[in-house]
């Protein structure tokens, strides 16, 4: 009894074990076919999709329903990428061993090509830079290579712009960062450096005294010349003013010689007008300097004569040399002396006119007598 009931219980255990487990196995099923059939792209990527290895085409960003459990994708970033070249030997032209590393930025054009025209993009193009890198510093000269950096960043650049178009990349910048040569040829460098630096330091120096001897000179000669100029100013003003006082002594002699003659002329005049007589004979040299300052007497009619005694001017080229036109005001003052001394004749003449007319001139008598 006890068996029998056991074998009829066991059957009936098994059968709703086996619904769970079914309802369980398809529930993780269909769960599992779902997720496979949903794909997520972000907005800076694409992916490329196959479905039992063959290409059916790129899955654009965000949500991509896709065949399940047959489908395969492949992510590409459409950013702008980076790729570090390592350090590279190379022989230059002129034999000089040189190391130089650049950095290679890119971007994917075209995810479908390169996808399908070559494995894995990002490793052909670092090995592509790194040759054509080599290739590039072996045709140049050493000193371009230290100099020219963006000849070769453009040099290598153009070199990989062509393979890479076929793989739907594009090669935005190359930069060399570095270009290092050899510790022998860096020391060669250094020795010629320092030897063209002391070379051009003792051509400024030399430069520097010839500007320095030619400024002394230079500055001798101005002061030459402004001691020559100097010294001929200082004749000239000496000769201008041994001029000025000989001509002051002359005018000065003349005035008062002709003073003289004036002031006896004046007592004869005195004497002449107490007499009786009507008829008076006078010097030629005494109506000579009345004709010269006698012109302002008041009411006199002595006027200058052909042969009278005057002054001779001096001429321009005399008055230039001995500077006569410099002396305008000592011989204002020389003028007003004699102003006033015209003054004091012309007291005298009026009190002459008071007493009898004084004739024009030298006259003749009625005897004939002149």
């Amino acid at each position: 009894m006890t068996l029998l009931a056991s074998a009829t219980i066991a059957p009936l255990l098994t059968t709703s074990e086996s619904f769970l487990i079914v309802g369980a196995l398809v529930f993780v099923v269909v769960a599992v076919t779902l997720w496979s059939m949903v794909e997520f792209v972000d907005a800076y990527d694409r992916e490329a999709l196959t479905v039992f290895g063959e290409y059916r085409g790129l899955l654009e960003p965000g949500l991509n329903i896709i065949p399940p459990f047959v489908s395969r994708t492949y992510r590409f970033d459409m950013r702008t990428q980076t790729i570090d070249v390592p350090h590279q030997e190379a022989i230059t032209r002129d034999n000089s061993p040189v190391t130089a590393d650049a950095v290679v930025y890119i971007k994917v054009m075209d995810a479908k090509r390169a996808f399908l025209e070559v494995d894995d993009y990002m490793t052909a193009v670092s090995n592509l830079a790194q040759t054509t890198l080599r290739a590039v510093l072996g045709d140049m000269e050493l000193d371009d290579t230290l100099s020219r950096r963006e000849m070769i960043n453009s040099r290598i650049r153009e070199e990989l712009d062509e393979p890479t178009d076929e793989w739907g990349i594009r090669v935005e910048s190359v930069e060399v960062r570095e270009v290092t040569p050899s510790r022998d040829v860096k020391g060669a460098m250094e020795k010629q450096t320092s030897a063209e630096r002391t070379r051009r330091a003792m051509i400024l120096e030399a430069q520097g005294e010839r500007r320095s001897a030619v400024e002394r000179a230079e500055g001798d000669k101005q002061s030459n010349i402004i001691r020559a100029q100097g010294e001929k100013q200082s004749q000239i003003l000496e000769a201008q003013g041994d001029a000025i006082s000989t001509v002051l002594r002359a005018r000065s002699a003349e005035s008062m010689g002709e003073r003289a003659v004036i002031d006896k002329g004046m007592d004869a005049l005195t004497e002449i007008g107490t007499g009786e007589s009507t008829t008076f004979v006078l010097p030629q040299e005494l109506t000579s300097m009345l004709g010269r300052y006698g012109k302002h007497l008041t009411g006199s009619d002595v006027a200058e004569g052909d042969g009278q005694l005057a002054s001779l001017e001096f001429d321009d080229e005399t008055r230039e040399l001995i500077g006569l036109d410099d002396i305008a005001e000592i011989i204002g003052e020389i003028d007003a002396e004699a102003d006033l001394d015209i003054e004091a004749m012309e007291e005298q003449a009026q009190a002459i006119t008071e007493g009898e007319d004084i004739g024009p001139g030298p006259t003749a008598d009625s005897d004939g007598e002149s």
